[in-house]
């Protein structure tokens, strides 16, 4: 099958891949302040235990933040499968559901959840990968739940312009569970709509039978 390259100009600020870099004298001085914070706060950091904690706990949230770096394997695109007409309809594709770990820029907490992610094909299709990779690129940035919908939605109507995407969204929120209100049972559930989806009930409700379908919470 042939491959569709965007060419420079057309690829997206969130489609290029950006590496991240931290110096090594700027690690140790991270650490030197997450030391101060953790013992302020109570934590014994002489222990076998802890000693590295500081250490670990940036190379965490780093390895968490890693969708600023980008994800050069987006960049491709196919012909749509459509074998009668130029510009027919393909039945919607739906994938989830895709398991999702985010930090809220809010407070700095996780939330996580899945995220099913459907669309209409027009003249391109996507690997179906490729729409795991764009909802973990977004979701492994400081964000809130609904521009992380936003951005994945606006990311696949770019790369491959399809008639329609829809985004459903379903997380639960440390934020909420382990501070503040401490509801622990809760779940945030989104959805997005771009082309298509937005003036057609009967897709709609398609996809959102396909997600409550296969939702690991129901």
């Amino acid at each position: 099958m042939q491959r569709v390259e965007p060419e420079a100009s057309e690829q997206s600020s969130w489609n290029r891949t950006t590496p991240r870099h931290v110096e090594p004298e700027e690690w140790r001085r991270f650490e030197r302040s997450m030391a101060e914070i953790f013992t302020a706060f109570g934590m014994d950091l002489d222990t076998p235990g802890t000693a590295r904690t500081p250490q670990r706990f940036l190379r965490a949230l780093y390895d968490s933040t890693a969708g600023y770096d980008g994800d050069p394997k987006l960049l491709t695109a196919f012909p749509t499968e459509c074998r009668v007409a130029e510009g027919c309809l393909v039945s919607q594709i739906v994938e989830g559901p895709i398991a999702f770990y985010s930090l809220c820029e809010h407070h700095s907490l996780p939330f996580h959840g899945f995220a099913h992610v459907g669309y209409i094909s027009d003249q391109r299709i996507i690997g179906i990968s490729k729409l795991t990779r764009i909802a973990r690129m977004f979701s492994r940035r400081f964000t809130v739940q609904e521009r992380l919908g936003e951005q994945i939605a606006d990311a696949v109507a770019e790369l491959i312009e399809p008639r329609g995407v829809a985004v459903h969204l379903e997380a639960a929120h440390l934020g909420a569970q382990m501070r503040g209100v401490r509801e622990e049972h809760s779940k945030t559930a989104m959805t997005f709509w771009r082309g298509d989806y937005v003036d057609d009930p009967e897709l709609r409700r398609e996809f959102l039978a396909e997600a409550h379908r296969r939702s690991p919470w129901t």
